[in-house]
């Protein structure tokens, strides 16, 4: 009989090409993940990886076997949902992974309707990089997780995950108001979101030679506005690295940059030294799970107070 967890490794390992990236992600040595994969194999009765040089790659039945662990690994998290819903009222720890804006503007709120339905819940809100969350869920740290992607930047494609789309929000040029292009106003004056990518486009290259300010490297925000940046037809300067958007925003009304900022990232009151024009593209957020874990009546209880919860800007833009 083959080992369920031995089956998780050998998709890990599909997906990751190092044991050395399969052990990082699931806090083992790789010297463990190396055994439990030459036990799989003799399992199987069949060579499942070859070697190539340093590295490994999985062979035909190696790569077989993992379609069939994504089958067993799906089926098993609906048997748990099943078992869930057959006990009953909702409790215990459900570890919920957030990025910083949704954390602060919708979270919050999700939680508190979340104990108003199911006290016995305990929901854990670790702040987690949507490109960090598909190792967290599989890993099994989360048990549910919210995600963003961009118009022109969509999240890839993870195996053994599945998601639900939550909402969308609008991206804003943010520039100092003296800057070329500065309108002093926030919103679209200058139809760019209606004239689509040539507006967007032709916006950015008036911002060709300014300084910018990015999230950090790794991220898809920091990913997203080199890639604006790129469709636009020049490589941005980046003078600043931060995640936080009101920092962002601190910094540009300080003159030390432009940035591209979300919706949610843009809080309190208009400061005049900073004008935001609205662009073509949107951030969309969808809530994240593992295959077959849509049922399971914690997960649903979460997607059903982050919907409950949605701030009435966002709650009429739910459909992505």
């Amino acid at each position: 009989m083959l080992d369920v967890r031995r089956l998780r490794l050998l998709r890990e390992l599909a997906h990751r090409g190092t044991i050395a990236a399969v052990a990082e992600v699931l806090s083992f040595s790789p010297s463990a993940v190396s055994q439990q994969l030459s036990v799989l194999e003799r399992e199987s009765g069949l060579p499942l990886l070859e070697r190539t040089g340093r590295g490994v790659r999985l062979t035909a039945a190696g790569q077989n076997l993992v379609r069939h662990a994504d089958a067993v690994l799906e089926l098993l998290e609906r048997a748990d949902a099943e078992l869930a819903e057959a006990r009953g009222g909702l409790a215990g720890a459900l570890r919920i992974g957030s990025f910083p804006t949704a954390t602060r503007a919708v979270v919050p709120a999700a939680l508190a309707e979340l104990a108003r339905r199911h006290p016995g819940l305990e929901p854990m809100v670790a702040e987690t990089d949507p490109a960090a969350v598909a190792d967290g869920l599989r890993a099994g740290d989360l048990d549910v997780a919210l995600i963003h992607a961009y118009d022109f930047l969509p999240a890839p494609q993870e195996p053994g995950l599945a998601t639900e789309p939550l909402y969308r929000e609008a991206m804003y040029l943010a520039a100092p108001e003296r800057a070329p292009g500065g309108s002093g106003r926030t919103g679209d004056p200058a139809g760019i979101a209606g004239a689509g990518g040539a507006g967007q486009r032709a916006l950015l290259r008036t911002h060709a030679d300014a300084p910018w300010i990015t999230a950090t490297p790794g991220t898809l925000c920091h990913a997203m506005t080199v890639r604006a940046c790129e469709d636009a037809g020049f490589v941005p300067r980046i003078r600043h690295q931060v995640d936080e958007f009101a920092t962002v925003l601190a910094l540009v009304a300080a003159g030390q940059g432009v940035a591209v900022v979300p919706q949610l990232g843009i809080t309190g009151p208009a400061d005049p030294a900073v004008a935001l024009t609205r662009l073509a593209v949107e951030r969309r957020t969808h809530v994240a799970f593992r295959s077959g874990a849509a049922a399971h009546p914690a997960v649903a209880a979460f997607g059903a107070a982050l919907r409950a919860a949605l701030p009435l800007e966002l709650s009429g833009r739910q459909q992505v």
